[in-house]
């Protein structure tokens, strides 16, 4: 075989290896290149097997030292080539540039890492009040919450004279705190419980003609009934009305007057009015307190000397039942608007609260089946327009 059929033969070995890059986008990098080389080692193997000894003629020299130089150049290419071999079968084919991005996938969130035991600065109790009734920012919000039913809707006092009403209550609430407060806690103090319920009791059975009349007008002849029924009873069998045999008799003590009565015929609204020393009123109760006078036993009394004091003991009594409520006054920011807003609520209960639960469109609490109302009664009042100049 010739020399230039040796340099013939390297360069298709090299123009093998130099094609290896074309075919890595279709094909896996590692296979086309080994290949590669695989056929140019054979090939140069073959061509110099089949290669006769000869010696060269001084005429092939030139030829000689190019087909040398062409093969050493050739070595450095093999290994080039044995190298991308091996770098291709640990790093990962390069991506087509021609091809469409692929979609960017976000990293998966970390999982939020909750505190260990060790990191929980809270005591056991803590822990355990936390695991019953939730943490503060789970704490219940019953003004968010929806389920709730709508709020009642209580309809305000009609209190036009608030300005004049509230120099009223001021004189009152001056005469309370320095006459009428002292004096009830002195005889608070003083007259024992059993005594002082009898006093109670005494003046209430004194107030049952005004209330039978008073639910007869109303139409209420039940009622009427028991109101007669309580007077008779607590009159012979409670000594004067000192006891009260009429309640484990089951007759229930349902306060009327005729401030109530009027209500009932038409006379819903009122002004608000505070009267001087006799605390709320509406202008509808003062009308109503000219009528109860007359028909009020106790004001049928001739001898001023015995009716005094016992208006007079009425009112410290009357007094007496007011002062669990002093304390809610004296925290209030506004004691004007609390005596005036809760008395009105009472009034319209005594009123219309009956008829509400009878229809079924309001039950009435319990606490107000209790009609007794500790306010001046007119029987109370020394002088009243009706009294003819007495």
């Amino acid at each position: 075989m010739r020399p230039h059929a040796l340099s013939l033969s390297l360069g298709l070995a090299l123009a093998a290896l130099h094609s290896v890059p074309a075919f890595a986008q279709d094909a896996n990098p590692a296979s086309v290149a080994e290949a590669a080389v695989v056929s140019a080692t054979a090939q140069t193997d073959a061509a110099l097997a089949t290669a006769p000894t000869e010696t060269l003629a001084p005429a092939d020299a030139a030829t000689t030292t190019v087909d040398t130089t062409q093969a050493a150049t050739a070595e450095p290419a093999l290994d080039y080539a044995l190298a991308q071999v091996e770098t291709s079968q640990v790093q990962p084919a390069q991506p087509d540039p021609n091809a469409p991005a692929a979609e960017a996938v976000p990293p998966p969130a970390t999982a939020a890492v909750e505190p260990s035991a060790a990191d929980d600065q809270r005591t056991e109790a803590e822990r355990d009040f936390d695991a019953l009734y939730g943490t503060p920012a789970q704490e219940y919000d019953p003004v968010a919450d929806p389920t709730l039913p709508a709020p009642a809707s209580v309809p305000g006092a009609f209190d036009p004279w608030e300005k004049y009403n509230r120099k009223m209550h001021r004189f009152n609430m001056a005469v309370d705190r320095g006459v009428a407060r002292p004096l009830a806690r002195a005889y608070s103090k003083v007259v024992p419980r059993p005594v002082r319920l009898g006093v109670s009791n005494f003046f209430n059975n004194l107030g049952q003609p005004v209330s039978i009349l008073n639910a007869l007008l109303q139409g209420k002849p039940k009622q009427a009934a028991q109101a007669l029924g309580r007077f008779a009873l607590n009159t012979t069998l409670g000594i004067g009305g000192i006891f009260d045999p009429a309640s484990d008799a089951k007759l229930p003590n349902r306060s009327e007057d005729f401030g109530q009565t009027l209500g009932v015929w038409g006379w819903k609204r009122s002004r608000y009015v505070e009267l001087p020393f006799f605390g709320p009123r509406t202008v509808r109760d003062s009308f109503g307190a000219l009528g109860d006078a007359p028909l009020s036993p106790l004001r049928h009394v001739e001898r001023d000397r015995i009716r005094i004091p016992l208006q007079g003991l009425q009112l410290v009594d009357v007094r007496a039942q007011l002062l669990p409520l002093d304390s809610l006054r004296d925290g209030a920011e506004d004691e004007y608007a609390l005596v005036r807003d809760s008395w009105t609520q009472r009034r319209d209960y005594q009123i219309f609260g009956d008829r509400l639960d009878k229809n079924g469109d309001s039950a009435l609490p319990e606490y107000l089946q209790d009609d007794s109302n500790p306010s001046v009664p007119a029987d109370a009042m020394p002088v009243m327009p009706t009294d003819g100049g007495r």
